[in-house]
């Protein structure tokens, strides 16, 4: 286990039940969740001074607080509804250990909300999935309703930031 899966453990009725927290959050109209371990902040969109022969991805840096801050257009890494970066979009910033002491955010539309999911609620990607994104998935969130029947209330999918930022910096 990584150390960014490690959770708080709840005891229920039958054992005790592993428990991940993840942010959740939108982009190109998907919903989406990582890891909060990795969350560092939470920002208001700001402007971003592109940086000449970056990769598409690398949307450029800002500066956040007087630290440079290298921007991720994930809808351009994920292949996902590629559209104009925008005023009402957020950035999720990243504890600099998440990338290798480098400050890194992403372009998000939202973030929703931070919560706990069950282990078992998780049904965890194989590495020979074939899409294109594929590389990049943690897993899949059954999501369900907090009533007592435990409705499904639909699917997350939880991105893989390590293997995003172990393929930008090389390992």
């Amino acid at each position: 286990m990584t150390e960014t899966e490690k959770s708080p453990q709840v005891s229920g009725g039958t054992g005790i039940e592993e428990l991940i927290e993840v942010v959740e959050f939108t982009l190109g109209g998907k919903r989406y969740a990582l890891d909060i371990q990795l969350v560092r902040e939470i920002v208001v969109m700001m402007p971003i001074t592109p940086i000449p022969r970056a990769p598409e991805f690398i949307s450029g840096v800002l500066n956040l607080r007087g630290e440079i801050t290298y921007i991720i257009n994930l809808n351009k890494l994920l292949d996902v509804d590629n559209k104009e970066i925008r005023k009402d979009q957020k950035i999720i910033v990243f504890v600099p250990g998440a990338a290798k002491k480098n400050n890194v955010g992403i372009i998000v539309d939202n973030v929703s909300s931070v919560f706990q999911v069950p282990r078992t609620d998780i049904e965890i990607m194989q590495d020979n999935a074939s899409s294109k994104i594929s590389g990049f998935v943690k897993g899949i969130i059954k999501l369900k309703s907090e009533d007592h029947e435990k409705k499904s209330q639909g699917l997350l999918i939880w991105i893989d930031m390590e293997k995003i930022f172990k393929g930008m910096v090389g390992e």
